[in-house]
């Protein structure tokens, strides 16, 4: 019997399975994320769906990337039911619903590598503190069309930022994956054109940590579904395409009591632009392991081709209030104590967001532990500083690879932590064999620039 098992877990659970009953589900997915925030799923009679949140469901650990090698390959899913949706796109007769769920040994332990479970043990740490950590993403993604003749794909639209264009393909997608998230219980508070071609954007509602997650990787589902449904690729990829801004996820974040009665992050203090000390410091921890998290946060050697200056891209670690070139960004929210909030700009949709999101809070729980300081708000435009006067304000930059990034999260023992050492180990294998995949290519710029000249 597991500790989750109460009386509260059984009622929720009695609730899904007379819903699965009672609209005649016939399959359930069982979902949850590789090391890579791939989604990862495995179709199981809706018959056995009682037995399977009492029992768990087995599956082969050994060929999910990041998890347990062939010979420890054994691992079991507990299905979340606070996570149950029905799939909107199947049709009535062929009923599905999906649940998320969480990764056990055999040993009905949890499995310290699953990336759910680490944000739930930063959330925890959160917890005890008094924290209760609050979220949200901006997914900006590309909505492409393959080539017929085995192209290069292509955004589907010519359209600009915040653009209306009557007939539009990208209005009605948006609205169509906004009405699906919504099925699945995600209230969408934004959604409309990007500055590039082919981009958008789509935002909802701040939550909790865990739930934002979950959020987030349902929002990056649907997504693609419609995208597909429609004959079209939505992708995540931070920089699909030369010259033009890439994708980002910016995060916001804020701090409130356990109750949720109360912003920490607020102070009545019209000078510092009403942020807490708290909050100040939160935003110094950011700051101070700005360049070990990166690797988590941009963790694909794509990620750095957006982190360039001049396409709006964070690259700088410096804070500020209203500029938007540094990494850190505090929003003005007008005083108003419910929306006082920091929000980091260097993330992008195509990593994992539990990962993301657990070493987000770790260091800023971090900076209030020691009291960072921030320092001053740069309000000048970061992008238009020599060299000589970044360095005279003490501002470094983002790591300008993921080689680079990744030798600064080896040496993280806050990553270390938080990662844990099995998520923390497989993190740098995988991504060290990505990099040695990416740097032996030889790509088409470098043929056409020197196979002739050399």
């Amino acid at each position: 019997m597991k500790n989750f098992k109460n009386a509260a877990w059984k009622e929720q659970v009695t609730k899904v399975v007379q819903k699965v009953q009672e609209q005649d589900i016939k399959f359930v997915r069982l979902q949850f994320t590789d090391i890579n925030g791939f989604l990862k799923n495995l179709a199981v009679s809706a018959k056995n769906i009682e037995s399977i949140f009492e029992n768990g469901q087995s599956f082969d650990g050994s060929s999910i990337t990041g998890y347990r090698p062939i010979e420890e390959s054994d691992m079991v899913l507990y299905p979340d039911p606070t996570t149950f949706a029905v799939l909107p796109w199947r049709p009535k007769e062929k009923s599905s619903a999906r649940l998320i769920c969480d990764v056990y040994t055999p040993q009905n332990q949890r499995f310290e590598g699953d990336p759910r479970y680490i944000l739930e043990r930063a959330i925890e740490k959160a917890t005890k503190a008094g924290y209760t950590f609050i979220c949200a993403p901006e997914l900006e993604f590309f909505i492409v069309k393959e080539s017929e003749n085995g192209g290069l794909p292509t955004p589907i639209d010519l359209a600009g930022y915040f653009d209306f264009h009557p007939g539009d393909l990208t209005d009605d997608l948006r609205r169509e994956i906004a009405d699906t998230a919504e099925a699945f219980g995600i209230d969408i508070e934004i959604s409309h054109h990007e500055v590039a071609l082919g981009q958008n954007e789509i935002d909802f509602k701040y939550g909790e940590a865990l739930e934002t997650a979950d959020r987030a990787i349902t929002m990056k589902m649907c997504g693609k579904v419609v995208a597909a449904r429609n004959g079209y690729v939505t992708t995540y990829m931070p920089k699909p395409f030369q010259g033009i801004n890439g994708s980002g996820m910016h995060t916001h974040q804020s701090l409130w009591n356990k109750e949720m009665t109360q912003n920490l992050f607020y102070a009545d203090d019209a000078k510092n632009g009403y942020l807490s000390e708290l909050a100040r410091n939160y935003i110094g921890g950011q700051l101070a392991h700005g360049r070990k998290m990166a690797a988590v946060l941009n963790s694909w050697p794509n990620s750095y081709k957006r982190l360039v200056p001049g396409y709006e891209a964070p690259v700088y670690l410096a804070w500020a209030h209203k500029n938007r070139s540094p990494l850190i960004r505090v929003p003005n929210f007008g005083g108003r104590k419910s929306a006082a909030r920091m929000e980091i700009r260097c993330p992008d949709g195509a990593g994992n967001p539990y990962l993301q999101f657990a070493v987000l809070l770790s260091t800023g729980l971090d900076g209030i532990k020691n009291k960072i300081d921030p320092g001053d708000a740069v309000e000048l435009n970061v992008y238009h500083m020599s060299y000589e006067e970044r360095k005279q304000r003490g501002i470094v930059s983002l790591p300008e690879n993921l080689k680079e990034a990744l030798d600064e999260l080896e040496s993280s023992d806050l990553m270390r932590e938080t990662l844990g050492p099995v998520t923390f180990d497989n993190f740098l294998k995988e991504k060290r064999h990505e990099w040695d995949l990416y740097r032996t290519q030889v790509t088409e710029w470098e043929v056409n620039r020197y196979i002739k000249r050399l």
